[in-house]
Formats: C-alpha cells, structure tokens, sequence
C-alpha cells in the first residue's frame, strides 16, 4: 500500500510539472552586448525578467541570449518578424532600418540631457513611434537606454571638430550616423557590432563611438587610448516582442507584459545613470585619456544639414513635435 501511494504521489508531482511546463511561456530572448552588470542591455534584460515574473509568477521562462548569439540587430529584428524570436533589446538605430521614425533619435545633438529624452520617448513621440513597429510584425514596449554616446580613438582626443579630420572611426551601419560623422569631418566605416573590437585591435578602423557602460562591458580600455566625451547622440535601446509571441498571450497576459516592461525601463534608466560615475571613474583607472570638448555649438554648427536631410524620412511631425518638445 505505501509502495502503491509512494507511487500516486510521484505521478501526481509529474502531471503537476507537466502542468506547469505547458502553461508556462519561454522567451527568447536576445542583445548583441555582453551579459555584464553594467552593461545597459544587459540590465535591460534582465530588469523584464524580473518583473515578468514579479506580475506572473512561474508564468514566463525567459532565456537570455547575449553577445550576438541570435545573430547581430538586423537578424534579431528579423527573427522577432518571422516568430523564431520572442524578444529583444535592440539598438535603435538598427530599429531605424525597419522604420525609418526611429532615426529621430540619431540626430546629433537632438538631446541635451536624458530627462529631455525620456519626454519625448515616454510621451506621444514616442507612442508614435513604437506603434509603427506593429505593421512590421513587432510590438514595442520602450525604450530602456545606454546613455549618450561619446568618441574613443587611438589617434588623439576630440576637442573641436577639428580633431575628427582624418580619423576613421567605427559607426552603427546607419545612414544617418555615416552622414553625420562626414559633416563633422570624420571618415565613417560602418560595421557590425560584432566586427568592432578585433578592427580596432588590428588598427582597421582608429575607434569608435559609443556609450560609457558599453565601452567598459566590452573591455574598450585594453585596445582604445582617448575618450572623449561628445555626447553627440543619446543612444535610446528599443525593448520589443515578436507579434506573433505577444498575440498567443490573453489580453490580461499582454497588459502584465507591457506594464511589466514599462517598470523594467524605469529601473533600468535609474541604474544606468547611477552606474555612469562609477564607470567612467574605472575606464579612468584602466588607463584611458578622458577629455571634455571645448564647444558643443561648434560641433551642433557643423550637422545643421543633416536634420534637413532627414526631415521627410523621420516625418515631419514627428520631428517638429520632438523639437517642440526639447525647446521647452
């Protein structure tokens, strides 16, 4: 009889686990960076985890997939379109190549600080711009952030614009980036995240420009002399899920998503910040050359263009709104 009762109590402990798989939803999910820290992807990530399953518990399995393991930004995007990935903490720059709104945010010296950004992304700019995503078979949930992006290189600090002539730096494979560092006076090389490091330890390209917390997840400091801080993008992330994921969950479901990933984002903002100080204090103490640049008007003076250039293909009101809006 025990033997018998031993034996009901496991195959009702099984049926209960087989229960729980089933009802369980696994998200895949991807970013090109390391899974460190203070790396913002990372944090990212891992911040939706958790308050996936703070709203749900046991009712996600989510699987990180850092460092390009689903391929660089434009095959996650694409792998987020077809259904074979769930989510995704992608550049938006990347983003930009699937709708062409999303360039808002690459417009140099768009952004004086992040509070300017954050209400712009959190208002109806940026509901403007996640909902274009849906026709492209992606929900948008957010924008989480990597700070703004600064300029290492291993020919000399950047003080003026001056200083970029003739430096061949690495750039997001973005028009708009490429246009960008050409009216300032660089020479831009586009390449894909996951070709940078090695082309800048062999002396392919000179640098690169990137945020704080990438520049020391990713271990910067060991190939790149001089950082200087430009500040001449604010690098806005794009937290997002496959349509195809997100439609086979209920409505209820959906909604703990979308309010779990605004929670994720505001703790992720917060952290990243404060984590900023820190960082640069130990990229200082890894031995790179920090530097302020002397007038950022000099450098703004020299990309007027380029937001002519782009008007029409962000949309006209989506720009003049985020103008209005940073003038306030």
């Amino acid at each position: 009889m025990k033997l018998m009762n031993r034996k009901l109590i496991a195959a009702a402990l099984l049926a209960s686990a087989a229960t729980l798989s089933q009802a369980q939803t696994t998200i895949k999910l991807g970013w090109t960076t390391a899974d460190s820290k203070v790396d913002p992807y990372a944090i990212a990530a891992h911040y939706f985890a958790e308050e996936l399953e703070a709203a749900a518990p046991g009712e996600f399995n989510v699987q990180f997939y850092p460092n390009h393991q689903l391929g660089n930004d434009t095959a996650m995007l694409q792998a987020m379109q077809f259904g074979t990935m769930d989510a995704g903490v992608i550049t938006g720059t990347q983003v930009g190549t699937l709708e062409s709104a999303f360039q808002l945010n690459d417009l140099p010296f768009l952004y004086a600080n992040n509070q300017q950004a954050h209400k712009v992304l959190d208002g109806e700019v940026g509901q403007t711009l996640l909902a274009k995503l849906d026709a492209k078979g992606i929900i948008g949930l957010g924008f989480p952030e990597a700070g703004f992006r600064h300029t290492i290189n291993n020919e000399r600090p950047i003080r003026t614009p001056e200083d970029f002539n003739g430096v061949k730096l690495r750039v997001q494979p973005s028009d708009l980036f490429i246009a960008s560092f050409r009216a300032i006076g660089a020479n831009p090389v586009p390449m894909a995240w996951s070709d940078v490091f090695t082309a800048v330890q062999q002396g392919t390209v000179d640098g690169l420009e990137i945020p704080l917390p990438v520049i020391f997840a990713n271990k910067y400091p060991e190939v790149t002399d001089y950082l200087s801080l430009t500040s001449h993008t604010y690098n806005a992330l794009a937290l997002l899920m496959s349509k195809q994921t997100f439609n086979k969950l209920s409505p209820e479901t959906q909604e703990l998503v979308q309010q779990a990933a605004k929670r994720a984002i505001d703790r992720q903002r917060e952290t990243v910040a404060s984590n900023n100080g820190a960082v640069l204090d130990q990229i200082k103490a890894a031995g790179m050359t920090v530097n302020e640049v002397d007038d950022v008007e000099a450098f703004r003076s020299k990309v007027a263009n380029v937001y002519d250039e782009y008007r029409s293909k962000i949309g006209a009101d989506i720009l003049d709104m985020a103008l209005e809006q940073v003038a306030e």
